[in-house]
């Protein structure tokens, strides 16, 4: 059974963040784990599972948040392989996540894809 906070999916959040751990141009901030990066981006959701047709501010926020935590290749790593492993059925629309970076006028350095390997992130 899938675990809820406040009536949202945890690998819905996942996937949020994933899309966040690509970000090409880290800032210097303390190390975010991945359950801080899933909280993050709960208010990500309504946007990602086809709710909204924009992301609200607090969303871009997140973003921005974990762009500038993912501040080594190591920590976008581990926050990759946490998004992948939360992501599936979280009921994220594939195009939403992808567009979610320059909606909220953030620059990844690698394409948004569940495909990715996390592996070769840098």
């Amino acid at each position: 059974m899938e675990k809820k906070f406040m009536g949202f999916s945890w690998s819905l959040v996942g996937v949020l963040v994933f899309i966040m751990i690509l970000v090409a141009k880290p800032k210097s901030v303390d190390a975010i784990t991945c359950q801080e990066a899933l909280m993050s981006l709960i208010p990500c959701r309504p946007f990602l599972t086809g709710g909204a047709s924009t992301p609200i501010p607090k969303c871009c926020s997140a973003v921005a948040y974990i762009n500038a935590a993912a501040t080594t290749p190591a920590i976008r790593r581990d926050l990759c392989r946490c998004f992948k492993k939360a992501g599936p059925g979280a009921g994220v629309v594939p195009d939403k996540a992808k567009q979610l970076p320059r909606l909220c006028g953030v620059r990844v350095a690698v394409p948004i894809d569940p495909t990715v390997n996390c592996g070769s992130i840098k």
